[in-house]
């Protein structure tokens, strides 16, 4: 597929309302057709600098990852936590990871091309493209192509992430809104029971929170439910 193609298509790829699976399975699927010489295509990201594969088109990248997380080393790995680019064009004379290579050829592996993923100034993972093929990446095609795909992954990502912080926000000043509003109850609650001042009522909440080593919340939703049931 021409570089301007790639592009077209890698554009048209639909991000909102979408998980970041089905964005990135999309990705590979167009990485596998457009990208000169790929044959199967996956993305690894690290997690706590655990790898895993986000998405994968194609059998022959799922098993060469899978391989490369067994041995604790390989290829996307090393591109994914080391931010290079690494390119293998024949796994048979490739004395770098000498464990991954001599199973690499069970699962069709001969060639592979390996290219970091840029986010926020580091590397959160790799682009993993494999051939069957020798030297099946040798070109400055595919080199490029890589490149530009990389991107978009790296884009799909941090969009993901974005929308996880704008969520996780959310939700903790939700959470924040109804800790203020259970404890406002319980506060008016001991005020009209107890005849005390908005000060002293909290007062009362926060020793009992002390004491009996619970949050303020939850000694606040107890006096509320309690009055409910009563």
């Amino acid at each position: 597929m021409p570089m301007d193609a790639l592009l077209r298509e890698l554009n048209r790829v639909t991000f909102v309302g979408r998980t970041l699976t089905e964005v990135l399975t999309d990705i590979t699927r167009i990485a596998t057709a457009g990208i000169p010489g790929a044959e199967s295509t996956s993305i690894t990201l690290l997690k706590n600098d655990k790898p895993f594969t986000a998405a994968h088109h194609g059998d022959m990248a799922l098993a060469a990852d899978e391989l490369q997380y067994e041995k604790g080393y390989g290829p996307c790995m090393d591109a994914g936590r080391g931010g290079v680019l690494l390119r293998i064009d024949d796994v048979q004379a490739e004395e770098r990871w000498p464990d991954y290579v001599a199973h690499a050829q069970e699962v069709g592996v001969r060639s592979s091309l390996s290219v970091p993923l840029p986010y926020q100034g580091s590397s959160i993972g790799a682009l993993d493209i494999y051939s069957t093929r020798v030297a099946a990446f040798a070109g400055p095609e595919a080199l490029e192509a890589g490149l530009e795909t990389a991107e978009v992954v790296a884009v799909a990502v941090a969009n993901a992430d974005a929308h996880w912080q704008l969520s996780e926000q959310t939700r903790n000043m939700r959470i924040a809104m109804e800790s203020r509003a259970v404890i406002e109850q319980a506060k008016g609650i001991l005020m009209a029971q107890r005849h005390l001042t908005a000060e002293q009522a909290f007062e009362v909440l926060r020793g009992a929170s002390q004491r009996y080593n619970r949050k303020l919340r939850d000694i606040a939703a107890g006096i509320v439910e309690s009055t409910q049931e009563s």
